[in-house]
């Protein structure tokens, strides 16, 4: 995992985005995100759908041996709602990343992500 990063939030706003570069070296998947900062944490996937941007969450997320993946806007992120609080520039989030290798076993990955303003 490298460069994670969310979006900073306006006053009153209860959701944003959480992004990163993902690599495996086995065949893995995520099964779960949280973070204290949001009542949920979910890995959704944007795609056009009839010329209009829909977004929709994903149960899991298949992590390929070699492949990078990259959680961006517009694309694979994460979602954060529910917010405790808004979340300014400079303000670190922190991430729990559940990963599920191919045989079942189960581990997490801490992640410390720097929140990036909001215009990014």
């Amino acid at each position: 995992m490298s460069d994670a990063w969310v979006r900073g939030t306006v006053p009153a706003q209860k959701s944003t985005g959480a992004f990163m570069t993902l690599h495996s070296t086995d065949h893995a998947r995520i099964v779960e995100v949280r973070t204290p900062l949001a009542r949920t944490a979910e890995i959704h996937a944007s795609e056009m759908q009839g010329g209009v941007m829909q977004m929709h969450a994903m149960e899991d997320f298949l992590l390929l041996p070699g492949k990078r993946v990259e959680l961006k806007p517009g694309g694979y992120h994460i979602m954060l709602m529910g917010l405790a609080r808004p979340l300014a520039a400079g303000d670190t989030v922190p991430l729990t990343i559940v990963i599920e290798e191919a045989k079942g076993k189960r581990q997490t990955l801490e992640v410390k992500a720097e929140v990036r303003p909001l215009a990014k």
